[in-house]
């Protein structure tokens, strides 16, 4: 496993976001473990910018939940106990539920039609690899489904838990099998969208969350 310090950067000119999308890119595939310290210095030498925007790049980190500040300690990437994700999840089950039990049924047509766009995007991304399309266009599909309940204050609450869930997630995209099963469960989700029943819906956007948290969990005892 590499380290901030193995990691090159061309000499561009970045700011506080671009740093920040780019070590957000080093954790969601791995590159960065779990428990790896960000230091103002590393950041200043790979990235070329000033301490300013090195720091600002940290905040951001912070504030999507991936990365977590502690007394004496800086700045690691967020690592996460069985308990910890066992909590996460409960939250995250608890709000997906909700919002799927919410969404109007049958789903107009025009959801329909961006969901499945979004769902041949990911398919592509998953087939050739491409992992940061992969990420992206998962994230964008699950927070339209979700936004078509009506209630923004519970999608950004969805979203933060996708975050706060990130090490977990980023767990599941090095087997391409699971990606495959994540797709399946996407081509389901629309199909019941054309339906009347919410509850099946409701048990679906449930189960997705299952086949990455046990990974994940299973993962942390082995190691």
């Amino acid at each position: 496993m590499q380290t901030l310090d193995d990691i090159s950067e061309d000499e561009t000119e970045h700011d506080d976001l671009s740093i920040a999308r780019a070590l957000e890119e080093d954790i969601i595939f791995g590159r960065l473990a779990p428990g790896t310290r960000l230091t103002e210095d590393t950041l200043l030498a790979r990235f070329h910018v000033t301490r300013h925007f090195a720091r600002q790049a940290i905040v951001q980190l912070e504030t999507m939940g991936i990365v977590v500040r502690e007394r004496n300690k800086g700045a690691t990437v967020r690592s996460l106990t069985p308990r910890q994700v066992q909590e996460i999840y409960d939250v995250r089950e608890l709000l997906q539920r909700q919002a799927a039990l919410w969404i109007p049924l049958p789903a107009p047509d025009e959801l329909i039609a961006e969901l499945m766009a979004l769902h041949e995007e990911h398919g592509r991304h998953v087939e050739s690899g491409y992992l940061r399309g992969v990420h992206e266009t998962n994230d964008k599909f699950h927070l339209t489904l979700f936004s078509a309940c009506g209630n923004s204050y519970l999608v950004q609450s969805i979203e933060l838990y996708m975050r706060l869930s990130l090490p977990v997630r980023a767990n599941s995209m090095s087997s391409k099998e699971s990606l495959q099963i994540s797709h399946e469960h996407h081509r389901l989700m629309i199909e019941m969208l054309k339906g009347r029943d919410n509850w099946v819906l409701a048990q679906l956007c449930v189960d997705h969350l299952q086949p990455s948290k046990k990974r994940y969990l299973a993962y942390v005892s082995e190691n």
